[in-house]
């Protein structure tokens, strides 16, 4: 039998109530500790050193010619390039020592993971050996 409820003047009628089997609770799973997350800011870093850049900046701080620095530089970046693609470490002051992590062969190249170690800047506190203009 249909039960009928008067709510504020209207009548409705509702569908009579059934008996309904409700399923075991499931265990509750334990509560995690809350996490609080800090905004971290945005690393933003300097654009990509191209070649040209280097050869500028190299001409600006040696003082040598662009004819006589470019050819130098691309050799000695091609001697770099080669010791790596041989898995060799390379130990170059004041860059750092290169050391190989891994290599792996693709169809257009290889991926060489490296680490650098770069020693600290040495700091010049006075008390060293005087210089030869002294």
């Amino acid at each position: 039998m249909a039960r009928t409820t008067t709510t504020s003047g209207r009548k409705t009628t509702s569908a009579p109530k059934t008996k309904t089997t409700r399923k075991p609770a499931a265990p509750a799973a334990p509560k995690a500790a809350a996490v609080v997350v800090q905004e971290k800011s945005p690393v933003v870093s300097a654009p990509d050193l191209k070649k040209t850049d280097l050869v500028d900046a190299v001409v600006e701080r040696s003082g040598v010619k662009k004819k006589f620095a470019k050819p130098a530089i691309e050799a000695a970046l091609a001697v770099l390039g080669e010791a790596l693609a041989e898995g060799r470490d390379l130990n170059l002051r004041p860059l750092g020592k290169v050391k190989i992590q891994k290599s792996k062969e693709l169809a257009n190249g290889t991926v060489i993971t490296a680490r650098i170690r770069q020693p600290e800047a040495k700091k010049d506190d006075g008390d060293g050996v005087a210089d030869a203009a002294e």
